[in-house]
Formats: structure tokens, sequence, C-alpha cells
């Protein structure tokens, strides 16, 4: 099977995936409450209610209601969020806040492949020594550890005690310096908008710091995970025929596993990596909201604590379409990496 024909039959069968999500919020919106507090607020009069709930086909019966539904999705009227102190549209809320959580989830992945993989690596060839052993009590503890107690950790100990002690600390809040810098978005990405538009290598420095310690702390446990699929699938891999014949030619040990044997080992890890940054986005409600970021999850936060189900219906499905992008995308990799994926 060629890669294109490959690429359409997986866009196929994600097809029925969104409508299957799409359809399970449609329920849940609608047997959780009125689906009319979607399109109101409390500013709201009572008697504009009735003409609002026909405007939207709210009287109808509910299979008309579920069209109407997927209707105003595909049109981009997604409703009208309220808990943020001001009414927007659901769609302009995403578009906003969406930004700043990809950069935040970017970085968190970017700290757990590059140390994950490594660390997979080593702990495989040297297996029940002491790196090993270290290994392994890392990623436990990453895998083991809440991230809210973690992101607070991190945050007294990087920030306040070091403030203490008279050492450099890293930012605890915030995506930059609200008191030095001044920032319009263009992207909405604030490393990109300071870089590429404003020319701004301070605030671009002053960012980075920022995404360091919300960075790590969300990314940990992703680390963890990486670290211990990497090392078990390392393990199964250079127990495999061909790498004892790639041994037995007299090449060397680096060579062997990284020419080798990685590749191999790569694919389970890539399935990781793929559904973790899903992932990512849901682990963001507890991080941004530790660390004060003015993403997706701290709005969804107060989503929440409001009852606004049109916030929180805007936040679950954009979750469930990173997740259905990132399998995809984890679908395309399987076959660059093994053929033997696109023609079984």
């Amino acid at each position: 099977m060629k890669l294109r024909d490959f690429v359409l039959r997986r866009i196929i069968l994600a097809i029925p995936v969104v409508f299957g999500v799409l359809t399970i919020t449609w329920f849940l919106s609608f047997v959780v409450g009125d689906p009319i507090t979607m399109y109101i607020t409390e500013r709201t009069p009572d008697a504009a209610i009735p003409g609002i709930r026909a405007a939207h086909g709210l009287d109808e019966s509910p299979v008309v209601q579920y069209f109407i539904y997927l209707s105003n999705l595909f049109q981009g009227n997604w409703g009208v969020s309220t808990s943020t102190g001001a009414d927007a549209p659901v769609l302009e809320m995403l578009a906003m806040l969406f930004p700043a959580t990809i950069e935040l989830a970017i970085v968190a992945m970017i700290f757990a492949v590059i140390l994950g993989i490594p660390l997979g690596i080593i702990s495989a060839t040297k297996k029940d020594r002491v790196p090993d052993h270290i290994t392994r009590i890392f990623a436990l503890s990453g895998v083991s550890m809440p991230i809210f107690w973690f992101g607070l950790m991190l945050k007294y100990y990087l920030f306040f005690q070091f403030s203490q002690w008279g050492l450099p600390s890293l930012p605890g809040d915030d995506r930059y310096n609200l008191g030095e810098f001044s920032y319009v978005p263009t992207t909405g990405f604030l490393l990109v908008d300071s870089l590429l538009f404003d020319h701004n290598l301070l605030l671009f420095v002053d960012a980075i710091k920022h995404l360091i310690m919300p960075g790590f702390c969300l990314g940990y446990i992703t680390l963890a995970i990486i670290t211990r699929m990497m090392r078990s699938s390392m393990l199964e891999v250079i127990k495999e025929d061909y790498i004892t014949l790639a041994r037995s030619k007299g090449l060397s040990e680096r060579v062997v596993i990284y020419k080798h044997a990685l590749r191999n080992a790569l694919i389970p890890t890539v399935t990781v990596i793929g559904l973790a940054f899903g992932g990512l986005i849901t682990g963001a409600v507890l991080t941004e909201t530790i660390f004060n970021w003015p993403g997706l999850g701290r709005w969804a936060v107060r989503a929440i604590l409001n009852a606004d189900m049109a916030a929180i219906n805007g936040f679950t499905l954009l979750v469930a379409f990173i997740f259905v992008t990132a399998n995809f995308i984890v679908d395309m990799i399987y076959g660059v990496l093994d053929p033997r994926i696109r023609f079984g």
C-alpha cells in the first residue's frame, strides 16, 4: 500500500471517531442541564429566553436539536462563555487561549523526549547496574508523584526559597514579566511573536524563563512514562537475532544501539509520545492553575467552578480533536518507521 493510500485510509477511519465524540458531548450536555445555558448569560432578560430557545431550535425534538448542534459547531457557533467576567464566544476564547497552552505543552514534550529517550536507552544498556537503578527510581517517582504537589514544590524551592537564599530563581507565575514588558499577540505564540514579529530578544528570553518550571512540571509524568517505555522496548530489541548478528560482525556497541536497535525500539515509544501529547492538554488544567498560566487549563477550571457548560463543552471537544489528531500523526510516523504497517 502506498503511503498516500495509507494516509487516506487513516483519515476515513478518524471521521467516525470525531462524530462519536460530537455525539457523546451533545448527549452529556443534553442530559446534564438545559442547553439554553450555552446561549444566555446572567444578564439575559427572562422575557428573551423563549425567543432564544426558538432561534436555536431548543424547542424541537432531541433528534432535530442534535443536527442543529452539529450545524452550529461547523458554522463556528459554540455558544457563549460566561466564566471570564465578560461574555465572549467560546470559539473566540479557545482561539485566544489555545496558543499559550500549546506552547506550554510543546515545551513539556521537548523536556520529556530529549530526556526520556536517552534515559531509557542508558537504563536498558546498563541493565541492573547503578545507572539503571537511578533511572528506574527517577521514572517511578514521576509516574507516582501527584502533579499538583510536584508543581507546588518546584514553585516553593525554585522561586520562593532561591529568592530567599539570594540565588537566581525562576519566575513562578504568568507567561512573561508583566511589569517589564508589554505584549500584543500576533500569532498568540509568545516565543514566535517576540522573536519574529516584535524582534524583542529580552522578551523572548524572559518567556523561556517563565516556561521552564511549568513546562518541566507538566512534562515530568510524560518523561517518566517515555523513559520506562524506551527501556522496555530497547531491552526487547537488543535480544533479537539481528542485533546479535550486528555484534558478531564487530560493530561498535554505539553503532549497534543507535543505528540498528533504536529505530525499532522507537515504534512503541512513538505511540506513548503521541497519546501523551493529548494528555498534556488535560494535564495543563492543574499546571496552569498552579503557575497562573493564562491558557485553556486555567480557563477550564473557571468554567467548571462557574458551571459554564458552553466553555466546558468547547474545551472537551478541543481536547478530543487533539487526541484524534495525535493518534493520526502517530499512525503516520508508524508507517514511516515500519513499512510493514503500511502493507499489513
